[in-house]
């Protein structure tokens, strides 16, 4: 069994470091906001620390799920950042979604201090993490990842090596790419269900079945009927995420309309107040046009 930091405890890194810990590996947390922190060692009968840096002191892992590209940098430089406290050898594991220019920032810095780092965004929303059956999608050098996915496994229900660094962060945005789209059909079809008059919950029986099928439609046409968006990735993140897909775009040379196009969709969901309903709340807006 390793011994393991895990830097960051919001409703993904929570329950993962738990997974962890059940593993059998010695887990060390860091969270911001220290009682968070305290309170999962008393849950999970691991150990807190109170900065990065020693939480990542002695570690063969350090493991972050954090908000942004500031809160990661954050979290791995400076004289009390993660890399700091890593011995030679250890490999650091981020889980957050980031843009690739900090992937290709803090990579650079880990080998100059002879650290591995390997982006692994993830997907699945709280309930995977919970549940222990995330889709982990990665980048970074083979080695480091082969010494990392067996950690992995504790919370994921796959978890590959994509190519280079920089791969998994280029994979999670084809992610995202491809839920904002699906979210925004799905959103249309369950509108032109009410307004016709029909039975949705009668019509997705009949067209999940189909080619129309999918995760969002199996895990949100309910809720969504019920005007329910009180669960899942928030729209104030999808937004961070969708932009870093639409400067991503422009910068390689990707055309993505629809996604620009749902972006804004989800800036009307921000005005009607909805920055902390889930992503499927992008059938609010078109019940707010009549």
């Amino acid at each position: 069994m390793a011994r393991i930091a895990f830097l960051g405890l919001g409703v993904m890194g929570y329950p993962m470091a738990a997974h962890l810990q059940k593993a059998g590996h010695s887990v060390t947390v860091y969270n911001r906001t220290s009682a968070k922190a305290e309170r999962w060692a008393s849950e999970k009968g691991g150990s807190f620390a109170p900065t990065p840096k020693s939480a990542a002191e002695g570690a063969d892992f350090v493991m972050a799920c954090v908000g942004n590209d500031d809160d990661l940098r954050s979290v791995c430089l400076g004289d009390d950042g993660a890399f700091a406290g890593m011995q030679a050898g250890a490999i650091f594991v981020d889980h957050t979604t980031v843009s690739g220019q900090v992937t290709a920032q803090l990579y650079s810095a880990a080998q100059k201090s002879g650290i591995g780092f390997v982006d692994a965004p993830i997907s699945g929303g709280q309930a995977g993490a919970e549940n222990g059956v995330l889709s982990i999608m990665c980048g970074g050098d083979a080695d480091h990842f082969d010494k990392a996915a067996p950690v992995m496994e504790a919370y994921s229900r796959i978890c590959r090596r994509i190519g280079e660094s920089g791969a998994g962060q280029m994979t999670k945005m084809c992610n995202q790419i491809a839920i904002a789209g699906l979210v925004q059909g799905l959103s249309e079809a369950l509108h032109f269900a009410e307004k016709a008059g029909l039975d949705g919950r009668a019509v997705v029986e009949v067209i999940s079945q189909g080619a129309a099928g999918s995760w969002q439609m199996a895990n949100r046409y309910e809720t969504m009927l019920d005007d329910h968006f009180d669960h899942g990735f928030a729209v104030d993140w999808m937004r961070k995420d969708l932009g870093i897909c639409l400067d991503t775009g422009d910068d390689i040379g990707a055309s993505l309309p629809v996604t620009a196009l749902v972006d804004q969709f989800y800036k009307d969901v921000q005005k009607l107040g909805g920055g902390r309903w889930d992503t499927s709340s992008l059938i609010k807006r078109l019940r707010a046009m009549g």
